[in-house]
């Protein structure tokens, strides 16, 4: 009874400095690295298709890696599908919260769908991160400045009505 407290504190003080510990990145496995840079290469040659493939499998084998994710992310950019790479640089941030990266490129998505608003919320995450001087911050600064990208319409959008007469 008379070391209760001694004990108590001692025992508190060893739960939280173990619960305090800074755990190392996780290491992308060999084959999940391999896979990404074939995805890489499909990409700058342009066949975006087979890239998105090749991250698919790279994610497969190894879910946990955030630049899986962000490669992802760049793909379905490119295919001009802004809620999917939104919802993968979400989830690169869910495994790597200070992700700049993550940040920026969904930002850059936001305004690339019209959610300008919600880009700058991920601007000034930026800026409090890591300030003005960071270049995620200066391209999503400029992504905002330039806004969203004017619509496309297709000739049957703006078709006028077929008018029936009688001859």
């Amino acid at each position: 009874m008379r070391y209760f407290p001694a004990a108590l504190a001692l025992s508190l003080l060893v739960g939280v400095t173990a619960s305090v510990g800074v755990a190392e990145p996780a290491q992308i496995d060999p084959r999940a690295a391999d896979l990404l840079a074939q995805g890489k290469a499909k990409m700058a040659a342009g066949d975006v298709q087979d890239a998105t493939n090749s991250f698919e499998a790279a994610l497969a084998i190894d879910p946990g890696q955030p630049s899986i994710y962000l490669e992802l992310a760049a793909a379905a950019r490119h295919d001009g599908l802004q809620g999917k790479a939104i919802h993968y640089y979400r989830e690169a941030q869910v495994r790597a919260p200070s992700n700049l990266s993550a940040i920026s490129g969904e930002g850059e998505a936001l305004v690339e769908k019209g959610a300008v608003e919600k880009a700058k919320r991920n601007l000034a995450k930026l800026k409090s991160m890591c300030g003005d001087s960071c270049d995620e911050a200066k391209e999503l600064a400029a992504a905002i400045a330039k806004g969203p990208s004017p619509k496309v319409l297709t000739a049957e959008a703006v078709a006028p009505a077929p008018i029936v007469t009688q001859n």
